[in-house]
Parts: structure tokens; sequence; C-alpha cells
């Protein structure tokens, strides 16, 4: 008898060691719980969905899904953001982080945390090749598109006073028109409704055709990175992770990828 429950005694503590062991080498099994993400889905390359599959991809999706494995998070749910909705859903808590084309800045270092910049990029002026327009001292007086709740009518705005072209008092005539897609900016720019309009290079590169050049000129630097809510659980891991994948070159694979 007693022989008997010591050799039950044995197959007990050695399942347990079996299965402790197991679940070590799995540390997969391990991760629970899902990292809400702000995405875009109107930016090829970066964050697009496609309609017909319902289905993320891009650099940013990627990017969103690596980042949550390695905060120990089971998957990455991706909610889709627009430029005029992104602070408030963050802010709110509508999602625990953005990796949205959202670029790095002074007035939004104000109320967000960032990560160190995953992606750089300038924002350029795409014009019909027909309006003759060859310059940026050409667009005075003229109506330029814009991303409305983008950062790129101020720095507009500021490169062409900087260049002496404008004033705040006297815009001499010049104009901005605010659409609230890059779809619709093409089209304003196809229709004539814009002379010209001003979008990040590689969102614009996806609006190029034969019949639009870029201006020479480009208006300023933009750098992506990861916002996080102020003082935040997750600042500090997202920004660690990132510089991770920015010094393996795991970003730069993905930008090579996507571009």
């Amino acid at each position: 008898m007693m022989k008997r429950v010591k050799t039950a005694v044995s197959f007990v503590l050695a399942m347990t060691v079996l299965l402790s062991a197991a679940a070590s080498a799995c540390g997969k099994e391990s991760k629970s719980g899902t990292l809400k993400v702000g995405v875009r889905d109107d930016v090829m390359n970066l964050g697009y969905l496609n309609p017909t599959t319902g289905q993320y991809y891009g650099m940013e999706i990627d990017l969103a899904r690596l980042l949550a494995e390695d905060l120990g998070y089971a998957e990455a749910e991706f909610v889709t953001v627009k430029p005029d909705t992104r602070k408030d859903m963050l802010l709110n808590g509508d999602v625990d982080c953005l990796i949205a084309a959202y670029s790095i800045s002074e007035t939004r270092l104000e109320n967000f945390d960032f990560s160190p910049a995953y992606y750089s990029d300038y924002t350029r002026i795409m014009v019909e090749k027909t309006s003759m327009i060859g310059s940026i001292e050409e667009l005075v007086g003229k109506k330029i598109g814009v991303l409305d709740g983008a950062n790129t009518a101020p720095e507009l705005a500021q490169k062409m006073t900087g260049m002496g072209l404008i004033t705040a008092e006297d815009p001499k005539g010049t104009s901005l028109l605010k659409k609230g897609t890059y779809a619709e900016l093409s089209q304003a720019l196809e229709e004539g409704t814009a002379d010209a309009v001003c979008m990040d290079g590689c969102i614009a590169i996806a609006y190029m055709n034969d019949d639009r050049v870029f201006l020479e000129d480009t208006i300023y630097q933009e750098d992506y990175g990861v916002a996080t809510q102020k003082d935040s659980k997750l600042s500090k891991p997202v920004a660690e992770s990132i510089q991770k994948m920015l010094d393996d070159g795991t970003i730069a694979k993905l930008i090579d990828k996507w571009d």
C-alpha cells in the first residue's frame, strides 16, 4: 500500500515538473489581453483598411502587432482614427496608443508621450502639370488643399511667412481648402477647386499620377512616433520597445518591406 502511495506521489511530482517546464518553454501561452491601437485606414503602405477583406495592412499595422507581442499582449486590436479624432480618442482612453502617421511636435508633447521616431518624412506640395505652377513662390494668391486636423496648415503658413511671401496680416489672397480625407484632397486637385495640395510625401505618392508633379520645395520634416497618454504606465515600455526595434533593424526591415 505504501509503495503504491509513493508511486502515485512520484507520478504527480513528475507531472508537475513537466507541466512547469512546458509552461516556461511556451512563453507565448502566458500572453493575455489586447493592446488597443489607433491606426489610419486610408494611408497606403502605412495603415490601410481593405474594404473587401476587412483587413488592415501596412507598415504601421505590422509595427503595432510586433509592439503588442513585445509588450506581452495576446494581440493588437485596431481602431480607426482620423486626424480630427485621434487626439481626443487617446485622451479619452478609447485607444491605448496611436500608431497613425502621428508626427512628434512641441504642441503634441504637451499632451502626450511619444516613442522615438520610427519613420521620418517630408511634407510635399503636389500640383497638376496643367497648372504651370513650378515653385512655392507661385502659390501666393492660390488655394492650397490641406488635411483637416493635421499640422500641415500652420507649418505651410510658417514656411511661406519665413520666405517673405505672405504675412499673417496680409496673406495676399492665399487661402486654404481643408478636407477630411486624402482622397478628397486628390479629387479637389483634379477638379481644380484646389490649385495645389500639401501632404506628407509617403502619403502623397499614393495619389501621384502622370498628370501631376511635386514641387521641389519641401515644407517640413515629419517624424512619426507612437503616442501614449502623458505619464501613463505604457509610455516607458512602448518607448523602450520601439528603440529596441530601431536598434536591431526590425523597423528598417518593415520600411523596406512597405516602401
